[in-house]
């Protein structure tokens, strides 16, 4: 029995969609700001409709909450829902990228997506390059499943760098390691780029969201004891 294809989101839905996706992955929209269907209907010249089905979709791909009582807000980012996020990517994308180097995949895409990040005027287009240069070097791992499972993370994972980079700005450190990671696979060092890139993804996270330090165990002041029991 032959199933249909699905059916591809019309034209205005997929404006609206990435408009409004570029707005929370730039910062434009900060996490917890309410998005008003009439609001962005008016800002897009368009019917409820369209941003209704955008947003349900961002819904899906975590980037916002719908709620029955606040309506749809830009998803929060906490510590919790970082490291989530990121646990998910070091599971997966060293062994990824370590597939796509040992494959001999092109590096073209990576070279470039590097160079736009160190010309970039402002910190959307920087990070833009920056997720660009992660996907062309997972992508061409061989398995489609494990590159389409890293792309459903793709966005959480900019959203929470989004929200880590305002506070904490780290673009040359993290310029210095993308450029390891790019040298090794350049090399032709699956092992070697498999794990700077975990490296990488561990040290962002632990930069930004670093674990609370366990609270400190009570003492118990020693107890005496009389000198005929001792």
């Amino acid at each position: 029995m032959a199933f249909a294809a699905p059916s591809p989101i019309p034209s205005r839905t997929q404006f609206v969609l990435e408009a409004i996706k570029h707005d929370i992955l730039t910062g434009g929209l900060s996490p917890g700001q309410a998005l008003v269907e009439t609001e962005l209907a008016a800002r897009f010249g368009v019917s409820k409709t369209p941003v209704r089905e955008a947003l349900k979709t961002l819904a899906g791909s975590g980037l916002v909450v719908l709620s029955q009582y606040k309506g749809v807000t830009v998803r929060m980012v906490d510590a919790d829902m970082a490291r989530e996020v990121y646990d998910v990517r070091l599971l997966l994308e060293p062994v990824a990228v370590r597939r796509s180097v040992a494959a001999g995949a092109p590096l073209d895409a990576a070279r470039a997506a590097l160079e736009r990040a160190a010309v970039a005027d402002d910190p959307a287009e920087r990070s833009l390059a920056n997720r660009e240069f992660h996907r062309s070097l997972y992508l061409p791992c061989g398995n489609p499943l494990l590159g389409r499972m890293l792309d459903e993370v793709r966005d959480q994972a900019a959203l929470v760098s989004t929200v880590a980079w305002a506070a904490v700005p780290s673009w040359e450190r993290e310029a210095a390691e993308h450029a390891e990671i790019l040298r090794l696979a350049a090399a032709g060092d699956a092992e070697g780029a498999g794990r700077a890139v975990h490296a990488h993804i561990a040290s962002f996270v632990a930069r930004a969201f670093p674990a609370p330090e366990p609270a400190p165990v009570p003492v118990s002041a020693p107890v005496a004891v009389p000198e005929e029991q001792a």
